[in-house]
């Protein structure tokens, strides 16, 4: 009996199997939203070449520096989104980030940003509310009324974001940047991140929650698609 004295009791190794399988079907599952959002949208997903005509380019934010520029991920959305302008692909753009504290004004930087890359300023609108890629889509569609559009985003995000998009009512297609050849690490990152961020998009995309501030109607995109190139 002394070999067999650090052995867990039976109820207690029954627990750890099923916690162990648990664990197990969990990692094993966890993919799936993310593989049914890369399904769902492989067809309205591409390259800007490949893009196909839409009123308005949606750019979805990802964060400044420490001088208030937009980041390596978020300025090579921002280029993405001038070759589809410049190639006649849209007719404005929307730039959708967080402008929620004070001295940190992500959309005016972006706005600011392509304006340095030829955008005209007047052919630019500004969602100060797009505090997720939920409320960028939402926003988007209800605030904004934009019906057509092209997401442009990091290739790891597409899937999610043209998903949402899609969901929200926009007949959105998708422009990606493969970001790693010069950002790996935040590339991996952003690959993992969908991983869980897949659950959260597929309720969001069943349930259509308001955004956080759905806010009154705005002409802006209206006014940009108006204005001469």
């Amino acid at each position: 009996m002394g070999r067999f004295r650090g052995l867990l009791p039976l109820s207690a190794r029954r627990r750890a199997a099923a916690a162990v399988i648990a664990a197990a079907s969990a990692f094993l599952l966890l993919p799936l939203p993310f593989a049914w959002l890369a399904w769902s949208t492989a067809g309205v997903r591409g390259t800007a070449d490949e893009a196909p005509e839409r009123p308005v380019a949606l750019v979805l934010g990802a964060g400044l520096d420490d001088d208030g520029r937009p980041r390596t991920l978020l300025s090579r959305r921002l280029d993405l989104a001038a070759e589809l302008y410049h190639s006649a692909k849209v007719e404005a753009v929307l730039v959708s980030g967080d402008n929620s504290r004070q001295g940190y004004n992500e959309t005016d930087a972006m706005a600011d940003y392509l304006a340095a890359v030829g955008v005209p300023p007047e052919k630019v609108a500004a969602d100060y509310a797009g505090f997720s890629t939920w409320d960028s889509c939402a926003r988007a569609r209800r605030v904004f009324g934009v019906e057509a559009a092209t997401v442009v985003t990091q290739d790891f995000h597409l899937p999610r974001a043209v998903g949402l998009c899609r969901a929200a009512g926009i007949d959105a297609v998708g422009v990606g940047d493969p970001s790693g050849d010069r950002k790996f690490t935040a590339t991996v990152y952003g690959y993992v991140r969908e991983l869980p961020a897949g659950y959260k998009a597929a309720a969001q995309a069943a349930l259509r929650p308001d955004p956080v501030f759905p806010g009154p109607a705005e002409t802006s995109v209206e006014e940009a698609l108006a204005a001469p190139r």
